[in-house]
């Protein structure tokens, strides 16, 4: 593509694509994609967007496919990469000027360089880095403030990039441009201090703005350009931060809240505070003479009056996190052992411990539970306007990790854990001076005993040992709950929330009967019922200490009070807590639920139906569905005509919403089949979704084959011939690969299930089972599960077995005999790989059915036959309590309903389906003993006593003298 002759053809395509018509934009983005490989076309583009002339949306839209095209065509080894030419020709094209004068089309220009930096600076362009520097140190403003934003976004996507070659190029850069970024920032700041105190504001807005960009590339080179800082002492220019902070915070008194400059100056000084928190984090050692300033500089401004009238809720938020990351840094603390403790870390503990003195500490303490834990007007007002909305902002809302309350509390924990023996006996003074009834006429007393009680809360795993909460609950905080007063709702909430904290720490079972009647009528309260009380409803629920029976009388209250609440409120955050209370009440009372659950049956399609854009909530009533079908067992078939659509939808890969409700869809397929009483068409129907699924090949898998099996169980002739003759088959025979057992474990249940079917369906994967064991699989748990499917073939079907080991022994050009011996000679030589004793009794089982036999390979395998089944009479023989005599125990006679005891789950269906099936297996039906002796007297009634006695002495000693013990009862 000409340069010169391409221009016009270019703008004019550029100008159509800025068009709202669709007709003329279309083709336009067309034309321009077809020229995206073109060569020269990025030069007309550069000389696009570098006339200023020209409309700004089509120099704008230049920009973007230029930013565009480094991604796809600048690395050499991209399809259509830009000749070598070229791009030197652009290169030097990028930095012929600084002059843009919009600045949004500045902003992307600079990101631009910095992509084409990122790529070739320094080996391709040595020269970027020097330009730069020159045009900052320029005195024109507009060419002064590009260079230096196009300077920044080169260092911060140079600083990013993180193998190690880059980062020593990086460190390089660093050190030769160091002193010049410093000197720059303490200039520009110079000038806006001096600016803002002659009350030029239009002058000192340009200055903070060079302030801002010249500090942001002071940080990059700090934190990244240096392996070790303190080694450096141009670096530690970092001392001065604070004093520049300090600097920046007084001169703001004159820079009032309505002047232009003050957004901007916040942003500043939250910028100073990152470079010492970054600076922290990546160079935890280098910063060890920074800690005694810092904690000065912070505690000054955030804990004592030095701060007021000056500070802002974001500054207080990034003191707090400084004083947070030095007491809580692992480099900061000695080891157990002071002798094995590094140097720096012992220098560390010295200066925190010099400075946390009990006065500094006992002040910290007191000021932020007695300031920063109090409740603002602003919260107070929200309460009652939105109590929904009070609750999700404090419980944690969209902003809640950026405020200054969570970062106050964590602090305090923070604080409180590692100086608690000077801590606590401040707290419980605070908690000694508010004890007794409250005026509810004296707001800033009810503030502060809710501030002080959420401190206890916070605090509750150190006070352990301090606080008889179970005398404090009894004496002073049951009374507190029965005040009725509307302005004492305040510690109404904050007591029931205490309770909540320390229910899991410290309190009586006695106790929860009297809670569980104090929630009662809390639940009744409007005005605590959707603010915070929600979110602790489910603590006694969720304590270790909980006891059903205690719950059951107040069960039908708790639950319809719980149900009225889920339809009162209308935040889908607010929403999701109801439920998670509702299912852990399910969960704990499981079948108990019965009765109660008919009016949430009811109302939760409609619930599903209005969450339809609320992917959060519906995992909710997932959890909530899952724990539901549990406790109402069989009867969840009730439930089907709105379960099994919410289950097809949840597992559907080609829906949307997938990718949030699948785990817990998986979750509630699954339970759904445990306890469903018989296959219905609509759960073999939703079974069409499983093929995409184990394509998937996610961690999900193990879930989906459990399903898999549960079908089986259920009904396994009609799900085999419903759904594994079609494409269930395909992947379960193609993606048995090493280690994956669990899909073999489908075909060894189908086989127990229903061996003539499982049997024929899995024919073609026979010959793989086969060839594993004879091989020798290296897996043992994969070796473990063909020998069992070999097993119940060889057990249930010899037919079938036969024809088997004719086939493979034309495959393998053997003789079956042969064929047969190599695979008893493996069976007996991996017994150990098989852990688990039903299939051990089962390997056993199966080879002697090979018995009785004329074979000379099965009798030369005898030996070898006989060692496995007395390994199988040691794992199932035990003796008979009743007779004395030993006796198989893995025989089932007959089923029976097990007697659980108050906290044992009842079993699913199942649960049930599995004894049942237990009754017919001949690992559970036939005894093992008995088993042994009929094969053995058959081998003797056809060989005869003398060559019985023969093969016999083919036997270890020692093994037919304990294959005697076992049988002399018979």
């Amino acid at each position: 593509m000409d340069v010169d002759s391409a221009s016009s053809v270019v703008l004019q395509a550029l100008t159509q694509a800025t068009s709202q018509d669709t007709a003329v934009l279309k083709p336009a983005e067309e034309q321009l994609r077809q020229w995206e490989t073109q060569p020269g076309f990025y030069s007309v583009l550069l000389n696009i967007f570098n006339n200023h002339t020209l409309d700004v949306n089509v120099r704008w839209l230049a920009v973007l496919y230029f930013k565009n095209g480094i991604d796809r065509y600048w690395r050499r080894a991209a399809p259509h990469a830009l000749s070598e030419e070229e791009k030197t020709s652009l290169r030097a094209g990028l930095i012929t000027n600084f002059n843009e004068p919009v600045n949004q089309i500045a902003t992307q220009i600079a990101v631009l360089i910095a992509k084409v930096a990122r790529l070739d600076c320094p080996r391709q362009w040595p020269e970027l880095i020097p330009i730069l520097l020159e045009s900052v140190k320029g005195q024109d403003g507009l060419l002064q403030h590009r260079a230096l934003l196009t300077f920044y976004h080169v260092t911060k996507t140079l600083a990013s990039k993180r193998l190690a070659q880059d980062r020593r190029l990086f460190q390089d850069l660093a050190s030769g441009i160091y002193s010049f970024a410093c000197s720059l920032w303490s200039h520009h700041t110079d000038c806006f201090l001096q600016q803002v105190c002659a009350r030029d504001e239009a002058a000192a807005l340009n200055s903070l703005e060079r302030t801002l960009l010249s500090l942001k590339v002071l940080r990059k080179l700090t934190v990244h350009g240096f392996q070790d800082p303190q080694q450096n002492m141009e670096v530690m220019v970092m001392k001065q931060l604070c004093v520049f902070v300090s600097f920046v915070l007084t001169s703001g008194r004159q820079v009032g809240s309505e002047s232009p400059c003050r957004e901007k100056l916040e942003k500043t000084i939250i910028l100073y505070t990152k470079v010492l928190l970054d600076f922290l984090e990546d160079h935890a050692c280098a910063f060890i003479p920074l800690i005694q300033r810092s904690l000065e500089f912070a505690v000054t401004y955030v804990f004592t009056p030095a701060g007021e009238g000056v500070t802002f809720e974001r500054f207080i938020v990034q003191c707090m996190n400084l004083i947070k990351m030095i007491v809580k840094n692992d480099a900061y603390k000695p080891a157990k052992n002071i002798d094995e403790s590094k140097p720096e870390s012992l220098e560390a503990h010295k200066i925190k411990t010099a400075f946390f003195t009990h006065p500094t500490l006992t002040e910290i303490g007191r000021r932020l539970v007695s300031h920063y834990f109090l409740l603002t007007e602003e919260e107070l007002a929200m309460w009652e306007e939105d109590p929904e909305s009070f609750a999700v902002e404090e419980t944690g809302g969209d902003s809640w990790k950026y405020s200054l309350r969570p970062c106050t509390e964590v602090l305090f924990l923070e604080i409180f854990h590692n100086y608690s023996q000077t801590l606590t006996p401040v707290l419980l003074d605070m908690v000694q001076n508010l004890q007794g009834p409250t005026n509810v006429e004296d707001p800033v007393q009810l503030l502060m005993k809710d501030a002080v009680y959420n401190a206890v809360g916070l605090a509750a795993y150190e006070l352990f040992d301090n606080v008889d909460f179970d005398q404090w609950f009894k004496n002073q905080l049951l009374g507190e709950l029965q005040v009725s007063h509307h302005r004492y709702k305040l510690i109404r909430r904050r007591v029931i929330w205490l309770i909540g904290q320390w229910i899991s720490v410290k309190f009586k079972s006695d106790l929860r009967p009297l809670l569980y009647e104090v929630i009662l009528s809390l639940m009744q309260d409007p005005d605590l019922v959707v603010s915070k009380l929600h979110t602790q409803l489910g603590s006694p629920v969720d304590d270790f200490e909980f006891r059903t029976e205690q719950f059951l009388p107040y069960l039908e209250s708790i639950f319809g009070l719980l149900f009225q609440l889920l339809q009162q409120v209308t935040e889908c955050d607010t929403k999701m807590q109801v439920l998670h209370v509702i299912s852990c009440v399910i969960e704990r009372v499981n079948t108990q639920i019965r009765p109660y659950a008919g009016c949430l049956v009811q109302y939760l399609p409609l619930l599903w139906k209005q969450s339809e854009e609320h992917n959060m909530l519906r995992c909710a009533i997932l959890t909530t569905l899952i724990h539901l079908v549990q406790g109402l067992g069989a009867e969840s078939k009730n439930l089907y005509p709105f379960l099994l659509p919410v289950i097809q939808l949840s597992t559907d890969v080609s829906q949307p919403p997938h990718v949030y409700l699948l785990e817990d869809g998986l979750e509630l397929w699954l339970v759904t089949l445990e306890n469903s009483p018989a296959i219905t068409p609509e759960l073999l129907r939703i079974f069409q979704n499983m093929s995409a699924l184990l394509e998937l090949s996610s961690e999900n898998l193990r879930t989906c084959f459990q399903i898999i099996n549960a079908y089986l169980y259920l009904s396994a002739v009609e799900f085999l011939q419903f759904y594994l003759c079609a494409s269930l088959w395909h992947i379960l025979c193609v993606s048995l690969i090493p280690g994956l057992h669990v899909s073999l474990q489908v075909v060894e249940i189908a086989l127990k299930v229903s061996p003539v079917l499982g049997v024929h369906m899995f024919q073609p994967l026979m010959p793989a089972v086969f060839r594993g064991i004879v091989d020798g699989e290296r897996y043992p748990v994969v070796m473990s599960t063909y020998l069992g499917i070999i097993g119940r073939v060889l057990l249930q079907n010899f037919s079938f077995f036969s024809s088997l080991l004719s086939q493979m022994a034309s495959e393998c050009n053997q003789e079956m005999d042969q064929l047969l011996g190599s695979m008893i000679e493996m069976w007996v030589d991996r017994m150990d790989n098989i852990t688990q004793p039903e299939r051990r009794k089962l390997s056993s089982l199966a080879l002697l059915s090979l018995l009785p036999s004329d074979n000379s390979v099965i009798q030369d395998k005898f030996c070898g036959i006989i060692n496995i089944t007395v390994e199988a009479l040691h794992d199932v023989m035990t003796e008979d309590p009743e007779s004395g005599t030993l006796k198989d125990c893995m025989l089932m006679i007959h089923f029976e309903e097990p007697k659980l005891s108050d906290e044992e789950e009842p079993p699913t269906e199942q649960d049930k389906r599995k004894k049942l099936l237990a009754l017919e297996d001949p690992v559970h039906s036939v005894s093992l003993q008995q088993f042994v002796y009929e094969k053995l007297k058959a081998q003797q009634a056809m060989m005869g006593d003398q060559s019985f006695g023969v093969l016999m002495e083919t036997v270890d000693t020692e093994l037919v003298r304990q294959l005697q013990e076992f049988l002399q009862a018979l």
